[in-house]
């Protein structure tokens, strides 16, 4: 009589493990993220599974005995795409590739090939088109096709008999969720699947210097399919982080083991692929409209770079009982506090007003450098005041309604004088150490209330 398979639940997010089914993960607190799938863990898989297709392995030795081995980036010619990584690709790096379906995942990688096909074989495996599609994107971009190998397959077996066939410098794998081992019965995209391909991929980039490019798909809530693991195995996380209906793509390095992170890299999608984008300052405030309400200007440093952003604010009287504060590109709870603080602090009444704060070109911030320009365009909003052209404003806003010192201010003067900028509204902490030479007019406030009244 055949044994009866055994079933366990897996969570998708973490890849917790529980034998029967769970409305909440005890290991990552999601809720109906349990899958129902065979348990192989009884299965001879381990030989295979755990490192006998690569071999990779290594001694002990003392610290003070290892030798460290200079390696030498390797440049892309996409220039926005090389400086957000840090400078290059990394030889033997594994990097995963992330973003909304249709964004330009395969469109990137295909124009990278083009470009790595210069310096070395590539190896373009796909699990999601034929050759002939793939063949005819490669036209349709007009990339440098020779030294370029193609092939369409889902098996992890295959492509590592293609890797060791082909001997390539730079493999890529089109997607990752499509890839499955054929000694897990679990269907490809599973916890499993994505644990155990990606472990193999690991081994096949660092025990034969191969540079390794993963792409991944996202979930419903824009985070990358698979368990968390896959993004700790790899050396550096690259995702799209705007939607693919606008037409500027913002691609945001979360992980880099050899580079800074949240790094950006500016696209623009065309007819022939995705365009770098030379100055993305200029482009988040080309529209500009200096004769309305609410509308200021801010820098904001992503990684090393930075940025002037467009901040636009409206503040409508609301029809029910309960105002809306609905925010685009920032942390809805900051903007909450900055407007408790306007009330509180400050005296102006929002209580039965809707505020909309809309952060222009479709970047989300992340620092908290942008508090100032926030509270100033509220502001601005509400009293109908114009923001003076030509100005700067920036500053972390505290509880207190005190303005406080952000980092790397003299970058961003100097990227706000660059574009023409005349006076900046900046934390009067900042100025103790200012080493700026340039000609903006530097105006130090205290509080919000301060930098209101320069802005009116």
């Amino acid at each position: 009589m055949a044994k009866k398979s055994k079933t366990i639940f897996v969570c998708n997010n973490c890849g917790y493990e529980s034998p029967k089914w769970l409305g909440k993960c005890p290991g990552c607190y999601k809720w109906n993220t349990f899958v129902e799938q065979i348990d192989d863990r009884d299965k001879s898989i381990s030989a295979k599974a755990t490192g006998q297709l690569t071999g990779f392995s290594s001694g002990t030795f003392a610290l003070n005995d290892v030798a460290v081995k200079s390696f030498k980036r390797i440049k892309t010619s996409i220039s926005e795409f090389d400086n957000m990584i840090g400078g290059g690709i990394v030889p033997g790096s594994l990097t995963l590739l992330g973003g909304a379906p249709g964004i330009g995942k395969s469109t990137l990688m295909m124009q990278i090939s083009g470009a790595l096909s210069k310096v070395g074989t590539v190896l373009y495996i796909s699990g999601e088109e034929s050759l002939s599609q793939v063949k005819s994107r490669a036209e349709r971009l007009n990339v440098n096709k020779d030294n370029i190998f193609l092939a369409s397959e889902t098996n992890l077996e295959n492509i590592v008999s293609a890797v060791n066939n082909t001997k390539p410098q730079f493999l890529i794998i089109d997607s990752i969720q499509t890839t499955y081992h054929p000694e897990l019965s679990a269907a490809p995209g599973s916890v499993s699947q994505v644990r155990e391909c990606s472990a193999e991929l690991l081994r096949i980039a660092k025990s034969g210097h191969i540079t390794v490019f993963i792409l991944g798909h996202v979930t419903k809530d824009g985070d990358l399919a698979g368990p968390r693991i896959l993004e700790h195995i790899v050396d550096t996380v690259l995702y799209f982080e705007n939607e693919k209906q606008q037409i500027y793509r913002i691609l945001r390095a979360y992980k880099n083991r050899f580079g800074p992170t949240n790094e950006v890299g500016i696209f623009e999608m065309k007819d022939n692929g995705l365009a770098e984008i030379k100055n993305p300052s200029q482009l988040f405030i080309s529209e500009n409209s200096n004769n309305v309400a609410g509308n200021v200007i801010t820098t904001s440093v992503e990684g090393t770079r930075p940025l002037l952003i467009e901040i636009q604010s409206l503040v409508a009287r609301t029809n029910f009982g309960l105002p809306r504060r609905m925010v685009t590109g920032y942390d809805l709870n900051r903007v909450i506090i900055i407007i408790a603080v306007l009330e509180k602090r400050i005296g102006i009444p929002l209580d039965n007003q809707d505020v909309f704060i809309n952060v222009v070109g479709g970047i989300k911030i992340k620092e908290t450098a942008t508090d100032l320009a926030i509270a100033c365009a509220i502001a601005s909003a509400n009293y109908g005041s114009i923001c003076p052209a030509k100005t700067v404003v920036f500053g972390e806003v505290g509880l207190a309604g005190e303005v406080r010192a952000v980092s790397q201010i003299r970058e961003r003067l100097q990227e706000a004088e660059k574009l023409g900028f005349e006076k900046a509204i900046v934390p009067k902490s900042n100025l103790r150490s200012l080493d700026y030479k340039g000609n903006i007019q530097i105006v130090g406030v205290t509080n919000v209330g301060s930098a209101i009244r320069e802005i009116r």
